[in-house]
């Protein structure tokens, strides 16, 4: 019966293949940053009541969505839909490409529901703001994992890889207050809020050389001051933090504490600093799911990179999703070796080259998700695998 029913859900997706692109490029060219995605939230639900799913529009989150097809009893399979863009340049990150690759996966499953082919459930969550405002976190926050028994999504990238290193990310905001003077008549009576933010930044920049190599520090000074014949009296900067896991990326937070810290007290300035209550977690991938995952694409011709030393990537709110049920989170190769957030990249993931890789992904998942439903055994061992990664630690 699995075998039939992934010849039924490949068949359906290459039956849909040219809507699915429509929908893709429906996305990428109407982009929405995080919260704002509201044409693409219309267009992904239309889609999927057009196909029989139960859909809960502005589920929890303006602009999030579940979507849910149900066979018998058996495990809850959800599969992750991002659609938001970035600022100014687009789908320069590809989620046209994941909500597509989702979609499809997610229709596929449940055309083997809907047959009896298997047994179980397919839900289909839309998650806003991964770039920046953790939609996910909003919807773990509301419940929406509850019930789920796994969780599953695929991103577009410059490499196929199972395994990908998504730091866990800490932001926040310092602010510096100081008094002003004039820079020329009277220097001596102001504290100078710039010279703090300097200070913190060249701390930071110090505490580097003692950092691991899998742990980054990034800042910016957004407010720098009004004019130079001025003293700054207020300045910010915007940094972030990121580590391998939760342990390693407190201890580096304390150490840009003390940088932050002793730069006021150096330069006489009062200290602010406040961090952004949504942080992401690192991905906890579950070796389990991801052999499924890594089986089913190689037999369509793909080859997974997965370097010696595996040197990290960025983050995403998927991390904090799997830190509450089993997940993956796997990258597929475009056609392009141009890297994320660039120009060239969001050009070619409105092409036909990226077409033919996001469907690989989109059956991958699909077929993954096949076994997931109709083998319990494996259900379990996925299961176990994240009970044990969550007690000492995910396999490295």
């Amino acid at each position: 019966m699995a075998a039939a029913a992934k010849d039924l859900a490949a068949s359906y997706i290459d039956s849909e293949r040219e809507k699915l692109k429509d929908l893709s490029l429906a996305l990428w060219n109407n982009p929405e940053v995080g919260f704002e995605e509201h044409k693409a939230h219309q267009t992904v639900t239309d889609f999927f009541e057009e196909r029989g799913f139960t859909v809960q529009r502005e589920y929890r989150l303006p602009t999030a969505f579940r979507a849910e097809f149900t066979n018998g009893a058996g495990p809850n399979i959800c599969i992750i839909c991002e659609y938001d863009a970035l600022p100014e340049i687009g789908h320069a990150c590809g989620h046209n490409l994941i909500c597509e690759a989702g979609v499809a996966a997610s229709i596929a499953v449940k055309a083997a529901l809907a047959a009896n082919l298997i047994t179980g459930k397919v839900t289909v969550l839309g998650t806003p703001a991964e770039e920046g405002g953790g939609g996910k976190i909003d919807l773990i926050n509301h419940g929406a994992f509850n019930d789920v028994d796994a969780a599953m999504m695929v991103h577009p990238y410059a490499f196929d890889r199972m395994y990908q290193v998504y730091l866990a990310i800490q932001e926040l905001t310092v602010t510096y207050r100081g008094k002003s003077a004039h820079a020329a008549a009277a220097p001596w009576d102001g504290r100078n809020a710039l010279d703090a933010a300097v200070a913190c930044y060249n701390n930071m920049s110090l505490l580097r050389q003692q950092m691991k190599p899998t742990c980054r520090i990034h800042a910016i000074i957004s407010k720098g001051g009004v004019k130079p014949n001025i003293i700054p009296d207020e300045t910010k900067l915007e940094i972030y933090i990121r580590a391998p896991n939760q342990t390693e990326l407190i201890l580096l937070q304390q150490r840009v504490e003390h940088c932050i810290v002793g730069a006021g007290k150096a330069t006489g300035c009062e200290t602010n600093f406040v961090y952004e209550p949504k942080g992401y977690a690192s991905v906890n991938h579950n070796r389990t799911m991801g052999g499924l995952y890594q089986k089913y694409a190689e037999e369509q011709g793909i080859n997974f990179i997965e370097p010696l030393e595996k040197l990290p990537g960025g983050s995403t709110d998927m991390g904090n999703v799997s830190q509450v049920v089993p997940s993956i989170h796997p990258t597929f190769y475009i056609g392009i070796d141009a890297q994320i957030h660039t120009v060239a990249f969001r050009d070619h993931a409105a092409g036909d080259e990226a077409q033919t890789y996001t469907i690989k992904a989109a059956k991958s998942m699909a077929f993954s998700t096949i076994d997931l439903l109709s083998q319990p055994q494996l259900m379990a061992a996925v299961k176990e695998e994240f009970t044990r990664s969550m007690q000492v630690g995910p396999v490295e």
